[in-house]
C-alpha cells in the first residue's frame, strides 16, 4: 500500500527532475539478480516506484526496482470484477487455489500489485489470515487495461536488509500457524526511513524495527507495549496489525491498530534502538477483528482523514482532529456492555473490504468480497469517503 510522505519536487519541462535525480540516488546500490524473496508478507510503496516487501520467513526487507516508471495522471477509478478467477488464470489454478496475501497501488504508475500463493482459498477463516496458511511467493501486476502479468523476481534490480532479531520458527501461535509468519506484520516507509512491526525473540516480543533508506549496516529495535481495553491488561507479545506514520501539529507520531481493535499512538522520537515504549491506546473499535491495512487521504474539502480495513468489520474511518481532540489515554477496561470506547470513530457501509490503497488523487482502491462470493477490486471516490 502507498504508505510515505513526500516533498514536492521540481517540475522543469514536463520532467520530474527532482524524481529522477532521487531515484538515481536511491537505487544506486541495488544490484542484479535474484531477490531470493521466501515470503511477500506484507508489501508497501515508497518513492520513485519503489516496492518494499516484509519477508518474513527470510527475516528480510527486500526492495524491488520495478522498472514501472512510467507516471499516469489520470483521476479515473479502476474496477476489476472476479479477481480469483483471473488472477487463478494467470498463474494456471482454479479461483479457489489462489491466495491474495496483500495489495499495494505504484504512485507512479497506477498499476496494481498482488502478493499471491497457490492455496486452498476454502481454508481462510475467521481468524485464519493468507498468511497463516502459506508464503507468498508470486508477484503479479495490474495493469489499468486489465492485463494481469507475473514479475520475474529472479532477475530484478533489488536491495535488501536483515530486520534484527525476528521471532523463531517453530513455535505454534495461538491461531495454529507458526509464530514465525508474524515475524513481520505491517511495513510504512516515511521520509528516508522504514517503519516495520511485528514480533521479535526479545521476552517483550511485539517489536518495531526502523529501517534507513538506502539500507544501511544497522537497524533499530524498539519494543512496544498496549494497553488492551477489552482484555483488561496490558500486553508485549501481540503485534501490531497495521501503522501509519503522520505528524500532528508538527510532530510524528505511528498510529497503529492490534488485533481485537485497540487503537495507538507512538512517538516516533520515542522509537530507539533498545528502548521499551508504552503506546497510548486512543481507542478501542470492538473486539473479535483483526484489522489489515491503515492509509490516509484527503476528503472533499481538502481535509485529511485515515480509512482502516478489518477482517470483521466494515472500513472504519477516523478524523486525525479527534486524535489532537483525545488528550489521555485509556488505562481503564470495558465495562459490562461496552463494545468500543475512546476515540471517536465511523464505521463505514462498505463490508467485506481486505486490502486498501490510494490508487490516485480522487479514488482509493479496495479490494473486497462481494454479495455474490466474488472477490473484486473497486474505486471509491474520496469525495464520499470525507
Amino acid at each position: 500500500m502507498i504508505k510515505y510522505t513526500t516533498t514536492l519536487l521540481l517540475l522543469v519541462g514536463g520532467c520530474f527532475i527532482g524524481l529522477a535525480n532521487n531515484y538515481e540516488t536511491l537505487t544506486k546500490d541495488f544490484v542484479r539478480g535474484d531477490a531470493k524473496i521466501q515470503s511477500m508478507s506484507v508489501l508497501a510503496f515508497g518513492p520513485e516506484g519503489i516496492l518494499f516487501v516484509g519477508d518474513s520467513k527470510a527475516g528480510q526487507l527486500v526492495a524491488l526496482d520495478l522498472g514501472d516508471r512510467k507516471k499516469n495522471d489520470s483521476k479515473e477509478g479502476f474496477g476489476l470484477k472476479d479477481v480469483e478467477t483471473l488472477v487463478g488464470s494467470a498463474i494456471g489454478v482454479g479461483p479457489k487455489e489462489v491466495i491474495i496475501h496483500d495489495m499495494a497501488v505504484n504512485p507512479i504508475s497506477q498499476n496494481v500489485y498482488l502478493a499471491v500463493s497457490r492455496s486452498n482459498a476454502l481454508e481462510i477463516g475467521f481468524w485464519k489470515r493468507p498468511n497463516d496458511l502459506n508464503y507468498a511467493t508470486i508477484l503479479l501486476r495490474i495493469k489499468p487495461d486489465e492485463t494481469i502479468e507475473e514479475v520475474a523476481l529472479n532477475d530484478i534490480s533489488h536491495s535488501k536488509m536483515e530486520v534484527p532479531k525476528v521471532i523463531a520458527e517453530g513455535k505454534e501461535s495461538w491461531r495454529k500457524s507458526d509464530f514465525r509468519t508474524d515475524a513481520i506484520t505491517d511495513i510504512s516507509y516515511d521520509d528516508g526511513k522504514l517503519y516495520v512491526a511485528g514480533l521479535s525473540n526479545e521476552e517483550f516480543a511485539s517489536a518495531l524495527r526502523v529501517l534507513d533508506f538506502p539500507f544501511k549496516d544497522k537497524a533499530t529495535h524498539t519494543t512496544i507495549e498496549v494497553y488492551h481495553v477489552a482484555h483488561a491488561k496490558s500486553e508485549t507479545e501481540a503485534p501490531i496489525r497495521t501503522l501509519l506514520p503522520y505528524t500532528i501539529d508538527g510532530r510524528k507520531f505511528i498510529l497503529a491498530a492490534y488485533t481485537c481493535t485497540p487503537f495507538v499512538s507512538i512517538p516516533v522520537d520515542d522509537i530507539k534502538d533498545g528502548e521499551h515504549v508504552v503506546s497510548k491506546t486512543l481507542g478501542e473499535f470492538g473486539f473479535g477483528n483483526m484489522p489489515i491495512d491503515i492509509i490516509s487521504f484527503k476528503g472533499k474539502a481538502g481535509d485529511d482523514y485515515l480509512l482502516m480495513s478489518n477482517t470483521a468489520k466494515a472500513m472504519i474511518r477516523i478524523n486525525p482532529e479527534d486524535i489532537k481532540a483525545q488528550k489521555e489515554g485509556l488505562t481503564k477496561p470495558l465495562e459490562p456492555g461496552q463494545y468500543a470506547v475512546g476515540l471517536k470513530h465511523d464505521v463505514l457501509s462498505a463490508v467485506g473490504v481486505t486490502q486498501i490503497d490510494n490508487l490516485n488523487d480522487d479514488h482509493v482502491l479496495i479490494l473486497q468480497r462481494m454479495p455474490n462470493g466474488e472477490l473484486s477490486l473497486r474505486s471509491y471516490p474520496k469525495k464520499y469517503l470525507g
